[in-house]
């Protein structure tokens, strides 16, 4: 690619897909149609809150980190951890969104003044000129007493565009490649795939690609831990969802199996709703609330150079899902089911995004829970986060002003937050504290981490 991401689907898929076809309309300039909860416009300019919510700016893209490397740019999904023994500290675990096109926000400088540091064997990949990929994960450990970082450095470098990722019930953050690079395009590896990197790390890993949970455009990844079982999205406008079962459960290093899902008695099914002579599966064939039978089909060739998954499991019978990305796993308020809740961005009639949610089981169901009726009522809803109280918390990458948007499990939507810094500037890496007092969430560029605090319950229904 020669183009960087948000140039390439915001263009690419959007402009030259969606609006030569259809008129301009307001997802051009999103506003709010949400007027369940107020934002208070920020004296600073930078996140517009509801009343009695605070933020402290913890982190920023190119400062000095603990290890002497720089905090790379574009920061991405994120999850945070506990820090045991002590229940003041948590740890952040953030992916940085570096495409091979991407020229600043190095940890490794400008000139790359910094690659000296960096010890031999914890370089995945490097471009066909011998400068680094840059692409990877930071590790933050913040003092919720104090509202301040204490520690930060790099645990994985050298990948490309990691974007989403998931957070592992034995405490290992799953980090995702969405750019599926071939040797012969420059690197000297095939990138498209899922690194583990422990919340434990005191430092860089090395960095081993776990194949065999499959070579695509990776996003997200949440974990069952019923069953150890990982969930898959593909950031694809024709993509699958996937699970990987794994040999041994926690030791995903070790191998499994991959699948995709399908839906019994619609094979091969389209789920974007857009219209048929639109390449769609047919506006409002998904119905919000409707539970489908599902079933799961094993993927063969995992690793295949071609990256033609999502076609040959579509062949086979499985669904396509229009660009999944964010995922999350928990249990609601009342539940005692756990369930996977995953985002397809430009899903839905007015290609504004949808909302899912796989229950598994003997025959697990699955559900479209959420359709944007418009941009200005959920524009592009991209990383997620399931907030304690059991809603939705979706961050989102569109066209407009960006906002973090509630969902709540009746499907009411409602804002929580504005960015008032660069209103077409993404939110992402949303997560809670481990004593869900703090929520923590990216905007990507220019590059900002921020911890948000305040009265919880007043967004309980």
């Amino acid at each position: 690619m020669n183009i960087s991401r948000r140039d390439f689907v915001r263009r690419a898929q959007m402009i030259g897909l969606f609006y030569a076809a259809f008129p301009l309309s307001s997802a051009v300039r999103a506003h709010s149609d949400n007027s369940a909860v107020k934002l208070m416009p920020d004296s600073a300019g930078l996140l517009d809150l509801p009343e009695g919510f605070s933020y402290r700016l913890i982190a920023k893209a190119g400062e000095e980190m603990s290890d002497g490397f720089l905090r790379p740019g574009r920061a991405d999904g994120m999850a945070c951890f506990s820090h045991p023994p002590s229940s003041d500290k948590c740890v952040l675990m953030c992916n940085h969104e570096n495409w091979l096109s991407v020229e600043d926000g190095s940890p490794f400088g400008p000139n790359n003044e910094l690659l000296g540091k960096l010890a031999p064997g914890k370089l995945y990949d490097k471009k066909a000129d011998g400068s680094p990929f840059f692409g990877g994960v930071s590790k933050m450990v913040y003092n919720l007493k104090t509202g301040q970082i204490e520690s930060d450095f790099l645990v994985l470098t050298g990948t490309a565009a990691n974007c989403a990722g998931g957070a592992t019930p034995w405490g290992s953050w799953l980090t995702c490649e969405e750019e599926m690079l071939k040797p012969e395009e420059g690197p000297g590896k095939h990138h498209g795939f899922v690194f583990e990197t422990p919340s434990s790390a005191t430092g860089l890993i090395d960095p081993v690609p776990l194949k065999a949970m499959g070579r695509f455009a990776h996003e997200a990844a949440a974990v069952d831990p019923e069953t150890g079982i990982v969930y898959l999205t593909e950031d694809n406008r024709n993509g699958l969802f996937y699970r990987f079962i794994p040999d041994t459960p926690g030791q995903l290093e070790k191998g499994g199996r991959l699948q995709a899902l399908a839906i019994t008695g619609w094979e091969s099914a389209n789920t974007n709703n857009w219209p048929l002579d639109w390449g769609g599966g047919g506006a409002g064939r998904v119905k919000a609330g409707v539970e489908y039978e599902t079933y799961w089909i094993d993927m063969d060739d995992v690793e295949s150079p071609n990256a033609d998954l999502a076609v040959r499991g579509h062949n086979a019978g499985a669904a396509y899902f229009c660009r999944g990305e964010g995922m999350a796993y928990g249990l609601r308020p009342g539940s005692n089911t756990g369930e996977i809740f995953f985002n397809c961005t430009q899903g839905g009639a007015t290609r504004s995004g949808q909302v899912w949610r796989y229950t598994p089981g003997a025959t697990g169901k699955l559900t479209m829970l959420y359709e944007s009726p418009s941009s200005d009522v959920l524009d592009l809803c991209d990383n997620m986060a399931l907030a304690p109280w059991g809603d939705l918390i979706l961050c989102e990458d569109g066209m407009g002003s960006q906002y973090l948007r509630g969902l709540t499990p009746e499907g009411q939507i409602y804002d929580f937050a504005r960015n008032a810094h660069d209103d077409e500037n993404e939110f992402c890496g949303a997560c809670f504290s481990p004593d869900g007092k703090t929520m923590f969430v990216n905007v990507q560029q220019p590059g900002m981490t921020f911890a948000i605090t305040g009265p919880w319950e007043s967004l309980k229904a």
